[in-house]
């Protein structure tokens, strides 16, 4: 969807999640001295600018990093996140903000390899702009969905797919489900983590029954709402994780009431994380 631009949403409290959530994975597929290979389907402009008018008009990095940047919250899976904020902000100020593919590019090992695709051609220009000539790392103007089609599996056979899309079309919703069973079918030893919103529950729970249904083992659901069901908007977000690390589970169990208690809106909010298909 070429109207959708991530960089009106940077840093919101969806991103939060997400991005603890990469981090956790990257953090873990970094313990073996074997490289990864990092995908990211719908990779956006790669990092944003506070200052910039997307960011400035919805202000909603001011319900997400805004509220953790500086902050020691003693939980590893938040601090180690935001220390890599606070690394690219090193006058003390919140003055930009990674996209997932810049924070994959911070977090991983020089033997670690990148393949990153983005249709929008304004953000893939600002993507290319951001990657520079790094080695190991190739971006591709390409559809996401014939993304994964075309480079899975990875040659590393171990590695982590980051699956994003705006949902701003409803098919998302039925491609996600057909195209991770595609890719899974390929690469059955890979970690996918994919992102969904939050926007009204019975649509959400119905689209959560569908990848549980999809014939694929090991799934956790790590889902985190800001604001209860009932009001208007997105409410919460959501990550659902394929051969998740031993270790994510009981890390969420240990950050979500943290996030919640600094990111919840008027005290109010909830988490979910429970295992949607059996290992």
């Amino acid at each position: 969807m070429l109207s959708y631009r991530h960089s009106y949403h940077a840093g919101n409290f969806a991103d939060v999640l997400k991005h603890c959530v990469q981090l956790a994975i990257i953090e873990y597929l970094k313990k073996k001295d074997k490289p990864f290979c990092y995908h990211d389907t719908h990779s956006g402009a790669g990092g944003y600018v506070i200052a910039s008018p997307e960011m400035q008009k919805n202000g909603e990095y001011q319900s997400g990093i805004a509220k953790l940047f500086g902050r020691s919250t003693g939980v590893d899976v938040i601090d180690h996140y935001a220390a890599l904020i606070a690394s690219l902000n090193t006058t003390g100020r919140l003055n930009s903000y990674p996209g997932s593919p810049q924070i994959a590019l911070l977090a991983k090992r020089a033997i670690d390899r990148m393949q990153l695709t983005e249709l929008h051609p304004a953000d893939f220009s600002h993507l290319k702009q951001m990657l520079g000539n790094k080695k190991k790392v190739k971006a591709y103007q390409q559809d996401a969905w014939q993304g994964l089609k075309a480079m899975l599996p990875p040659a590393e056979k171990r590695g982590l797919v980051l699956i994003d899309p705006s949902y701003e079309v409803k098919q998302d919703y039925k491609t996600i489900v057909s195209s991770l069973q595609e890719a899974y079918k390929r690469f059955s030893s890979g970690i996918f983590a994919i992102w969904y919103p939050v926007l009204e529950r019975d649509a959400t729970e119905q689209f959560i029954r569908s990848l549980a249904q999809a014939g694929i083992r090991n799934m956790l659901r790590v889902e985190h709402c800001i604001l209860p069901d009932d009001e208007s908007g997105m409410t919460g977000s959501g990550m659902i994780v394929v051969n998740p690390p031993y270790t994510l589970k009981a890390d969420m169990e240990t950050a979500l009431p943290v996030l919640g208690k600094l990111l919840n809106e008027c005290g109010k909010g909830s988490f979910i994380i429970e295992q949607l298909t059996k290992e």
